[in-house]
């Protein structure tokens, strides 16, 4: 049986690879297989709303705006993917097949991360520091 820290990871996996293809060419041949996910629960309803999203999206990344509006449907949809998992527990195995599965790190299940993540610096007259994870910077000093 799977924790609710599985299953999350596992809905924000699957909501960040939602959004990436929402705003692709590539969203047309997953399209369907996206709405089967919701095939008990109002298909009709999702698929409008991942219309407006998609038409969202597009708009904003044209416009600059793209990042912001990103997360935030990463965030919304995740919920929506850890509902849909809670009123049906056989759509987990559904998600993993479809958005190829959860990502796996090494280390300990407490010590793994999982999910999304873009970095970007847009950086003038100074130094910028991205990292994923852990980063120590020294300066003019020993470490």
């Amino acid at each position: 049986m799977e924790t609710s820290v599985e299953l999350a990871g596992l809905a924000s996996a699957a909501a960040a690879r939602l959004i990436d293809l929402l705003a692709t060419d590539g969203w047309a041949a997953v399209k369907s297989s996206v709405l089967a996910l919701w095939r008990s629960a109002h298909p009709e309803r999702v698929e409008e709303e991942l219309t407006d999203a998609r038409g969202e999206l597009l708009q904003a990344q044209q416009t600059g705006d793209g990042h912001e509006l990103q997360g935030l449907l990463v965030a919304e949809w995740q919920a929506r993917l850890i509902r849909l998992m809670a009123t049906r527990p056989d759509a987990v195995d559904e998600l993993r097949a479809l958005f190829g599965g959860e990502p796996r790190a090494a280390g300990t299940p407490e010590q793994q991360i999982t999910g999304s993540m873009t970095l970007e610096a847009h950086v003038s007259g100074g130094d910028a520091f991205l990292a994923g994870r852990d980063m120590t910077v020294t300066r003019g000093g020993q470490a």
